[in-house]
């Protein structure tokens, strides 16, 4: 039989804790290195690079800035993730999400406040990784997760409207109920040889024919083909040349430290922090994906390591979030990645690019690029979650249908924050309903026990037993007051065996303490017994032990009942 003193020592044991510990994935990486895997990284990186190209491009005109802007944030960003972060195939750069979040900054601070609102980020999910966060963020509920990327498929698709049919809008608002508003008015002025481009490169995207030029990224003749038609023909749809006077520079950005004040620090901290939480739960999805098609597996928290010092460092020139990216990722790995070096290929392939093919790139029309995020706004939505969701419980619809809706019409941050707090209310519903109480009569025999039934025990008159089922919180202590009100007895003393209570957080300590309170108040004492050993470190941190008294720390319901008679005598 158990005593107090072994109770006391048992708490002790596996009390250490995982902290984060670094290291270098790419030097692991590096020592069974050999030829035929560095000819593998090469041209897996130089595929992921020129598929990198358009999309980078892309995202930086969407994010409200220059198509240098993406181009340099996957550069720079992908370079340093694939030295520091914790997926051997990961693949960064700028994306879909953080386009549209960061044009919604650029819109309401100004173009410079995006840079240091990325500095934020990297600063938080530097945080996150020394602090554990990257083996629970996964926890995040999925209802929240699938309604924000749909959300954020329309806010993106809204966005392209203006350059896929060429409209004259100086300056389009990040409010997609807004851009609605204007594109209803300035629809009849569309540019139709922009509406011809955009549909020729969506028909590229969606119809080309893979045994043609099966090694050429179809994105890139997406691109190519309506360039080369607009430049033949001279034919008036705007370019990036035409909307950035200064074009794609063919050199690399110059270190400029983002302004800091503290002031801006507090304007930006919440939009900041919502794109640090979007790029772990993306990143890490992104590592856990390819871990399914690989043997390998990731480290949560060095990948968010790695995430956090590239968004710091690209932040320094002039760069925007950046984030795992799923696609590019898996098309690394499958055309025959080994090392984190193909991510590291993969940026200087972008930076070649850049410093050769700039010329070029500047012809681009600006309708092309539209059509490109069309398609992954098509893509990233998960519309098959609507109907999905509708054959779950209807909190998980209600919560997915707000969070979609608030991404569209509130903004991101507002959609983010409303969804986590509605995700956990409802988790706090669940969790009361499952938990509970059971009183002695009602026990069934357990391994605490050795198969006796806790039935046959006989409490001393005004002690009653009640074994707490579940997780202990305020909820609970609420239906402990409600069976003593429906007793008939005179409660003298309250016996908790919580042996199924595995382990206790703040609000669950706040319950036994207010339940002490209350019974204190009456002459009326509390003993507990059968308490698990995680559990009990927690009792024994907090001072709950101390508080109650160490003899009313009792390690059977035997010993319990002992200890009560001398209350009830």
């Amino acid at each position: 039989m158990k005593t107090e003193s072994s109770l006391f020592a048992k708490a002790g044991e596996g009390s250490s804790q995982r902290f984060f510990r670094f290291h270098l994935l790419l030097i692991d990486s590096l020592r069974n290195y050999s030829w035929p895997k560095f000819e593998s990284d090469i041209f897996a990186g130089i595929i992921v690079g020129i598929i990198a190209m358009p999309l980078s491009m892309a995202f930086g005109m969407a994010a409200g800035l220059t198509p240098a802007t993406g181009l340099f944030t996957a550069i720079i960003a992908s370079f340093v993730a694939a030295i520091f972060g914790g997926s051997k195939f990961q693949v960064s750069g700028p994306s879909a999400t953080f386009a549209v979040i960061a044009y919604s900054v650029v819109d309401q601070y100004g173009g410079d406040k995006i840079f240091l609102c990325t500095l934020l980020a990297g600063v938080f999910l530097l945080i996150m990784a020394f602090s554990g966060v990257g083996r629970v963020i996964k926890y995040i509920p999925y209802p929240v997760t699938m309604a924000f990327i749909s959300g954020i498929a329309v806010v993106l698709f809204s966005s392209q409207v203006r350059d896929f049919l060429g409209l004259p809008i100086e300056k389009l608002p990040a409010d997609t109920m807004a851009q609605i508003s204007i594109y209803s008015r300035c629809l009849h002025e569309f540019n139709l040889y922009s509406l011809g481009t955009g549909c020729l490169t969506l028909g590229v995207l969606l119809f080309w024919p893979k045994k043609f030029a099966p090694k050429i990224p179809v994105s890139l003749i997406g691109l190519a083909i309506p360039t080369l038609i607009i430049y033949l023909f001279n034919l008036p749809v705007p370019r990036i040349i035409d909307r950035f006077s200064e074009g794609i520079p063919q050199c690399f950005p110059s270190f400029a430290l983002p302004e800091i004040s503290l002031e801006w620090i507090k304007v930006l901290s919440l939009p900041a922090l919502t794109i640090a939480i979007i790029i772990s739960i993306e990143s890490l999805l992104s590592a856990l994906v390819v871990d399914s098609l690989s043997d390998e597996k990731h480290d949560s928290d060095q990948e968010l390591f790695g995430q956090g010092l590239g968004n710091v460092i690209a932040s320094l020139f002039g760069c925007i979030p950046s984030t795992g990216a799923i696609a590019r990722t898996a098309t690394n790995f499958r055309n025959g990645a080994k090392s984190p070096v193909s991510s590291i290929i993969h940026a200087i392939t972008l930076l070649l690019i850049v410093f050769i093919a700039a010329p070029f790139a500047n012809l681009i029309p600006l309708a092309s690029l539209s059509a490109i995020l069309i398609v992954v706004a098509i893509n990233m939505g998960e519309w098959n979650e609507f109907l999905r969701f509708k054959k779950t419980p209807p909190s998980d619809f209600i919560v997915f249908l707000t969070v979609f809706v608030l991404t569209i019409v509130a903004g991101i941050t507002v959609a983010m924050e409303v969804g986590l707090v509605l995700a956990s209310l409802l988790f706090i519903k669940r969790v009361s309903d499952t938990s509970g109480i059971a009183g002695l009569e009602q026990l069934e025999p357990t391994s605490h026990h050795e198969g006796t039934s806790l039935s046959q025990f006989e409490l001393p008159p005004g002690a009653q037993a009640f074994r707490i089922q579940g997780v202990f919180f305020f909820g609970t202590a609420d239906k402990l007051e409600t069976a003593l009100r429906r007793s008939q007895q005179d409660t003298r003393v309250m016996i908790l065996i919580l042996d199924q209570v595995l382990d206790l957080d703040a609000s669950g300590l706040n319950a036994l303490e207010s339940l002490y309170e209350r019974l204190k108040r009456t002459n009326s004492h509390l003993i507990i017994c059968n308490v698990h050993k995680k559990a009990l470190r927690v009792l024994l941190r907090s001072g709950f032990v101390e508080l109650i008294g160490r003899e009313n720390l009792c390690p059977s319901l035997e010993k319990a009942s002992e200890r009560a008679k001398l209350f009830c005598n």
